[in-house]
């Protein structure tokens, strides 16, 4: 992008003994070109990134098939598209605001349905955040920090994971990132319509994934607010039109959602009372902060030893980035983005108030500290891989750290003292030569021992990481622990040889470098010393950066060479983190998972549900019998078993036993087994977080005769739903929405539509314990059992409901 605005102000020298100003911005910041190298850096870059999230794609199949079902629908019905539905015929939307579906359905309406055409356009996502993140970076810090912030955003591996699933993370991330690129712009020359383009990227943000897009505010609104060059009063105005932006850009859509008649739209799935505002302050807003949140199966709740809000949550806390869940997914390079931000600011010193420097570090870590305080404590559900969010200001802080630290411990040392210096014994008189200034001196060499620190540390958190999966290439621990500590302590030991080699510090000329690198003396010894360092800190400078992205790099080129499938992905090997690690959600799930948690109760003298994994075998919860005092929801009429393939490897899922079937008790659900390819697991929660992949029997019973009805079934949950939609290519009621507690229909709706003949049958399948919310489901699921036989086909209990027809 060409640079046309006024140039960054480059900081000078104080006066006699005052600490120097922070480094100056590099030749290339200031004048808009680029070294030769840095174009074809970047596009090996973005080349490689895109290798990386386009590899083997559509191994992945439908990947969330909650969200492709959506997308199917979108691309079928303009109605459908436009609030999000999860099925054409519009019965209800999904749990989000629909962005992320609209990029989506596009490309299938162009291309046709199929796991590639759902999955590009998300990869493609993840290219882009890494080039508009190259060059929001490179326009205040240079195109090296550029490129090692790209690098870390690509290599991480949740980033990874996302840019390669089809959740609405990999839009948000792109958007935020852009919106970013926005503030940048718009703080170099107080822009007003930079800053409103910063409102209007948030404000679609937040019709992909709702309020975590206002995470960001906060941060945009101050910087702009410290660092922009002009009057107080006009940067106040200029927030206001700002945030008038989010709120059209945002509200729009809300709008017309909350205007339109309830009857000529689909029920807004995820609430209570069919509404969007309390979707976006309750379930999807405060409510994942507070954990109240009505209907839902992970919130509020808590976890076995406390600490947290239910299954799907985890443990809160201050550490929780770091913890075994979440660690591998994120925290490769946290530790040091927390590092390089303090030593960043330290560097910035007292700097002016439009110092961009300063801006630039106060924009990324307030991205990360905000949004990563919120992911720590919130206690309602939180998943691992929402911490994609964090992935950008990670990779900005280490590209920005890394350069600033470098060019302090490189750059020329300002003299303190225009005049000539007296002969001093055994050294040489330099005509015009000036006394070196110690706090110039001491920047340089603290600078370099903070780099060597941060790249130590980095190397034994990446070592201790890697220990979480210690049977997954055991050599790669030990390798980077070695090479790691080794790098940091040349690297170290080069600042205590540059400071060795100043001598007593007189150089030819106040302009030119005191620096060993260059073999030029200053003192006694700094020839021999210098040409060691000559040779050895690019060694080092390359070693150091391979060893701080070799771990990221390895698991996300582990996560990209593995199908991932359902709602909770994870990256890395199995054990990595997440809840079920590559293939789906397969274990450490409720009701499915090695023992952590109870399996789900079934109705009245009915079964709870099985959970199966990946090998259908590990050990597994409890199930509770059900009982007139179990409570939660009755059980359900049974889905039967899924035969497959084996599904991706990870943690054994195990299965939960219900309890034993007696008089009026409904048969339970088996998890079944996932299908090879596609990375599905059976289990957890029996069709709440995966779908089933119906036979070729079942699909062509639902096809048979499927013009005659508005839906060829309706099924309990939109995941349990999703896949028999899309083998059929026709609407599948969701009943409950995506956690069966949604009152989509009621049982009077739903009399109502089979009455009329919409619906031709009910699939077994579905019931979950849900905090509060509607018992809708298991009352249409009661009326089915009581009103129609029950036949099963492979496996799957099914009701034909046609004989209901009236007229």
């Amino acid at each position: 992008m060409n640079r046309t605005d006024s140039p960054p102000t480059v900081p000078t020298a104080g006066p006699p003994g005052t600490e120097p100003a922070p480094a100056p911005v590099p030749e290339e910041t200031r004048t808009g070109r680029d070294p030769r190298w840095a174009r074809p850096a970047l596009a090996g870059l973005l080349v490689a990134t895109a290798l990386l999230y386009l590899w083997g794609l559509g191994a992945s199949g439908w990947a969330n098939a909650f969200y492709s079902a959506a997308v199917q629908a979108g691309s079928q019905s303009w109605t459908a598209f436009f609030y999000g539905s999860s099925d054409a015929a519009n019965s209800i939307t999904v749990d989000k605001t629909p962005a992320s579906l609209w990029l989506m359905a596009l490309s299938v309406r162009i291309f046709g349905l199929s796991g590639w055409s759902i999955l590009v356009p998300q990869a493609l996502l993840g290219v882009a955040s890494v080039g508009v993140l190259y060059a929001t970076v490179r326009r205040w810090y240079g195109p090296a920090a550029g490129l090692l912030a790209g690098a870390v955003l690509a290599l991480t591996p949740v980033a990874t994971l996302m840019f390669r699933f089809n959740n609405p993370d990999a839009l948000l991330v792109f958007l935020l990132v852009a919106a970013a690129y926005a503030t940048v712009r718009a703080v170099e020359t107080a822009s007003t319509r930079w800053i409103v383009l910063t409102g209007v990227l948030v404000g679609f943000g937040f019709l992909t994934k709702m309020l975590q897009a206002f995470l960001v505010i906060p941060v945009f609104a101050g910087v702009y607010l410290l660092a922009a060059p002009t009057g107080l009063g006009r940067r106040i105005r200029q927030l206001l039109l700002a945030g008038l932006a989010v709120v059209v850009s945002a509200g729009w859509w809300v709008a017309i959602v909350e205007l339109a008649p309830a009857s000529a739209r689909p029920y807004i799935g995820g609430s209570q009372n069919n509404s969007i505002l309390e979707l976006t302050l309750g379930y999807n807003g405060l409510g994942r902060i507070t954990g109240d949140e009505v209907g839902s199966v992970g919130g509020g709740g808590g976890r076995p030893g406390g600490g947290g809000g239910g299954p799907f949550s985890g443990q809160t806390g201050l550490l929780r980035m770091f913890d075994t869940e979440v660690g591998g997914q994120i925290s490769w390079l946290l530790p040091a983005a927390l590092i390089l931000l303090v030593a960043g600011l330290w560097l910035a010193g007292r700097a002016p108030r439009t110092d961009r420097t300063r801006a630039g570090l106060l924009l990324w870590g307030g991205w990360l500290l905000v949004t990563g305080l919120i992911f720590s404590f919130m206690s309602g559900i939180f998943h691992a891989y929402y911490t994609v969010a964090l992935a950008p200001a990670v990779g900005a802080l280490a590209g920005i750290g890394v350069t600033l630290l470098w060019r302090a411990r490189s750059a020329p040392v300002e003299a303190v003292a225009a005049a000539p210096v007296p002969a001093v014994a055994d050294a040489p008189v330099v005509a015009g030569a000036s006394v070196v200034a110690a706090p110039g001196r001491r920047r340089a060499l603290v600078a370099t021992l903070v780099l060597a620190g941060t790249l130590a540390v980095t190397a034994w958190w990446s070592w201790h990481l890697l220990g979480r999966t210690a049977d997954w290439h055991p050599w790669l621990r030990s390798t980077i622990l070695a090479v790691g500590l080794t790098t940091a302590a040349l690297l170290a030991t080069s600042a205590v040889i540059k400071e060795f080699a100043s001598g007593n510090g007189v150089q030819s000329d106040a302009n030119s470098l005191v620096n060993s690198e260059t073999g030029v003396a200053a003192g006694p010894g700094a020839g021999f010393a210098g040409r060691v360092v000559r040779w050895v800190v690019p060694v080092v400078s390359v070693a150091g950066i391979a060893v701080a992205l070799a771990g990221p790099a390895a698991y996300a080129m582990q996560t990209a060479a593995t199908p991932h499938s359902g709602s909770i992905p994870s990256a890395g090997p199995a054990g990595a983190g997440g809840f079920g690690g590559p293939g789906g959600p397969g274990g450490r799930m409720p009701g499915g998972g090695n023992g952590q948690f109870p399996g789900f109760p079934g109705g009245p003298n009915g079964t709870g549900s099985d959970g199966t994994g990946s090998d259908g075998s590990g050990p597994g919860g409890t199930g509770q019998d059900g009982g007139a005092n179990a409570g939660g929801f009755p059980g359900f009429p049974g889905g039967g078993s899924a035969p497959g393939a084996p599904g991706g490897t990870g943690q054994d899922g195990g299965t939960a036993p219900g309890g034993t079937p007696g008089q009026g008790g409904f048969p339970g659900q088996d998890g079944g087994t996932g299908q090879e390819g596609r990375g599905q697991r059976g289990g957890g929660m029996g069709g709440l977080l995966d779908a089933r992949e119906p036979s070729a029997e079942m699909t062509a019973l639902l096809t048979a005769d499927a013009d005659d009805y508005t839906w060829v079934a309706a099924t309990i949950g939109s995941n349990n739903a999703s896949g028999y939609q899309l083998a059929t290519g026709r609407p599948v009621m969701p009943i409950g929405g995506f956690n069966g507690s949604d009152p989509s229909p009621t049982l009077a709706q739903f009399q109502r539509y089979v009455a009329d003949g919409r619906i031709h049958y009910f699939l077994g399948g579905g019931g979950f314990r849900a905090d509060g919310g509607s018992n809708a489901s298991a009352e249409i699921a009661a009326w089915v059992t009581e009103t129609f036989t029950a036949t099963t086909v492979d496996g799957v209990t099914v009701y034909d409901l046609s004989s209901g027809k009236q007229g």
